[in-house]
């Protein structure tokens, strides 16, 4: 299980001991990842039991090499190494001591088992408890969207439970920082009351939310001896991969355990901490060095070239004011490009006639390209996407944050929903109709669909308002063509036929019989496009797990639907969906926000930053209800939170992208600006700025009037 082309460091990181703790750090794409894998064959191959080998990550996205490495190597014979998160490894031993630990928490039900919620279900269960505060008038005075809502609160049990604090401090905690309006102060106390019955809510009806997972595993379990004795046991050799993206309770419990471990490794990225939004602590992390019995630290990125590192340190220095004096080596102009343009589009274009150059010119591979943006919008998305499929280039995008409702794919599986289910009392509108037709029957543009819409809609039958294809005239029929009403007929009788039978099937079952036989076969819209195929199978995959935990709700009700509870919360926004995952191997450019991608961790050669104009780039996220820096172990309880720290944080979290972003880019950087933004609006933010210092700056050393 030798890894090829190992460097005397990784080897000797390696090779350690099996009885050293090794603290490894460095910049990213150093190797250090790579040493983690050569360290894990080393244990193999020394007869170390896989079943003994923790595997630790932040995330599971970084679990990938882990994974593929051990997938695509033979292994001795036994078991195998366990990859896990903290909230993993706080599931799995809950689940084995449950009746322990359940009666003494105080949950209602202790010997029933636990129900774990995903953040889909933990946002439909924190809906229902929070709308009767809604209708006192709670929150009345902040405009924002219900998801985001029930999102920001369930972010602040999180942060407590990663930190470390009670989650019955929250309001107090944020209040004592607030140096904003006073009448924003009640917000904070109504936020208070709906976790405070949120967590009531949960131990009455055995919920487990991530934040109580967190708190059960770290204040019960890991403080039982049993249990501790238990899992020490099980685990003697450590590989911690990524520590600075991991939160303050995860440093804890691996603070205690670490002397105990035989041997461990524990790989610390230089300038990390993208995470911090969601609980990270890089000073947290870095204190685990006291631990290990020795510190090691890799030499520069194998990834980023000098002419980057070198625009990398510009960059940082501009952003600090201070390039005014400092000279700059000409060889920076090697590792970036300026592009810049009056209008939005025409920036737009720009960037994708350069990657079509990069790729048919150049034998650029598209999976070597990403194009990166502050926030990628849909309109965005949809135009990028639109030129490069005009030049031939397959693309794919990578937002967390979009709903998988808002696909096209997803909203026609929901509007087919409800016309096989007309006793839900959701019948589909005009619209609906029209865009599912376009989506699902090939080859039928928007002015047929419409035709057919008019021609073969009727309003009056609420029972199923698609009529046969036969009652429409015969210059309507001609006009939409047969074969598209061929296919349109079957999938018609598909759906009577369903409803005819009388027994409403579970949505995710109805939805893999549609897909299986009608969407997916020739003639139709599905039908070798692997994106909608994909869509469908995570929107299954969402309502499975959905149904999983509120199936016990059919005791309590009678004529309880779990499709129709499904839909009416992604309806009102409160369940957002599981966001689409992209494939690693596919070979496409990626579109994707800035953070994402840099969390997913990965490198490319060529990197489009777009909108550098944006101040997206520079400025912190409003949230009304949390804030991911007052909320951490590094904010002095009481110290308000002012302008000062505003414009630091936010001057910090700049240099942390531009490091992050040109760590990871092998070749070069592209970055694009235009004068006038998406809205119409000129905009000069801050990387905008320390680009033009560069610019600027280079100039006056050509010119020579230094």
């Amino acid at each position: 299980m030798s890894l090829p082309n190992l460097f005397p460091e990784q080897i000797q990181i390696a090779q350690n001991p099996l009885n050293r703790k090794i603290y490894l750090q460095g910049e990213p794409g150093s190797g250090k990842t790579t040493a983690g894998l050569a360290r894990l064959a080393f244990l193999l191959e020394n007869g170390i039991p896989a079943e003994q080998i923790l595997i630790l990550l932040p995330q599971r996205t970084l679990a990938r090499p882990y994974y593929d490495y051990l997938t695509q190597n033979s292994l001795p014979p036994g078991g195998l190494p366990t990859i896990v998160t903290l909230g993993g490894l706080s599931q799995r031993t809950i689940q084995l001591f449950w009746p322990a630990i359940s009666a003494e928490v105080g949950f209602g039900q202790p010997h029933n088992p636990p129900l774990f919620l995903t953040l889909e279900t933990a946002q439909y269960y924190m809906a229902k408890v929070v709308e009767p505060f809604l209708n006192q008038g709670y929150f009345e005075q902040l405009v924002i969207d219900r998801n985001r809502l029930y999102s920001q609160l369930l972010d602040n049990l999180n942060k407590a439970a990663l930190v470390g604090f009670a989650h019955t401090t929250l309001s107090e905690r944020l209040k004592q920082a607030w140096n904003g309006q006073p009448q924003h102060l009640i917000v904070f106390d109504q936020a208070q009351e709906c976790l405070n019955a949120f967590r009531d809510f949960c131990l009455a009806h055995n919920l487990l939310d991530f934040s109580l997972q967190i708190e059960l595993f770290n204040h019960y379990l890991w403080r039982s001896f049993l249990v501790r004795n238990y899992l020490q046991s099980q685990f003697r050799h450590l590989i911690y991969d990524n520590i600075e993206e991991d939160a303050p309770a995860a440093h804890d419990v691996i603070g205690e355990w670490l002397p105990v471990f035989d041997s461990a490794l524990l790989i610390f990225d230089q300038h990390g901490g993208h995470r911090i939004f969601l609980g990270a602590d890089p000073l947290s992390a870095a204190s685990l060095a006291d631990f290990c019995d020795e510190i090691v630290e890799f030499p520069p990125s194998l990834i980023c070239p000098l002419p980057v590192r070198q625009f990398q340190s510009a960059m940082v220095m501009a952003v600090q004011r201070q390039l005014k004096t400092e000279k700059l080596n000409p060889q920076i102009k090697t590792a970036f490009t300026h592009l810049p343009a009056r209008f939005y589009p025409e920036m737009v274009d720009q960037v994708c006639q350069t990657i079509n150059e990069l790729i048919h010119q150049k034998a650029v591979a598209p999976g070597e390209i990403a194009v990166l943006a502050p926030f990628v919008s849909d309109s965005l998305r949809f135009s990028i996407v639109n030129r490069l499929e005009e030049y031939q280039i397959p693309a794919r995008s990578h937002r967390p944050s979009r709903s998988l409702y808002d696909e096209p794919a997803a909203r026609t599986l929901m509007t087919l929903a409800k016309l096989a289910h007309p006793h839900w009392d959701m019948p589909p509108n005009r619209e609906e109709i029209r865009s599912m037709l376009v989506h699902c029957i090939a080859e039928l543009d928007l002015v047929r669909a419409d035709l057919l819409v008019q021609m073969g809609f009727s309003s009056k039958n609420q029972s199923f308002p698609l009529r046969p294809f036969e009652e429409i005239g015969v210059d309507g029929r001609e006009r939409i063509t047969y074969a598209a009403g061929l296919r349109y007929s079957h999938l018609r009788e598909w759906l009577l036929n369903y409803i005819e039978r009388g027994e409403e099937e579970e949505l995710d079952v109805f939805y893999a019989f549609l897909f299986g036989e009608v969407l997916s076969q020739p003639g139709y819209g599905f039908h070798d496009h692997l994106d909608d195929a994909t869509v469908t199978a995570r929107l299954i995959e969402s309502i499975q797990k959905f149904r999983q935990v509120i199936e016990p709700a059919r005791t309590q009700q009678t004529n309880f639907s779990t499709g129709l509870e499904y839909l009416n919360m992604v309806r009102q926004g409160v369940i957002s969906a599981l966001y689409l995952t992209p494939a690693e191997e596919e070979n496409a450019v990626l579109i994707s926000p800035a953070y994402s991608f840099l969390i997913s961790n990965r490198s490319v050669r060529f990197q489009f930053w777009l909108d550098c104009g944006n101040l997206g780039w520079w400025e912190r996220l409003f949230q009304p209800l949390t804030h991911p820096y007052i909320l951490s172990r590094n904010w002095q309880s009481g110290r308000l939170w002012t302008d000062v720290e505003e414009y630091e944080t936010n001057q910090q979290s700049l240099m942390r992208i531009i490091r992050g972003l040109t760590y990871r880019c092998a070749d070069h950087i592209f970055l694009c600006t235009s004068r006038i933004n998406e809205r119409g609006a000129e905009e000069r933010g801050a990387l905008l700025l320390a680009l033009q210092a560069i610019l600027r700056r280079l100039h006056q050393q050509e010119a020579g009037n230094e």
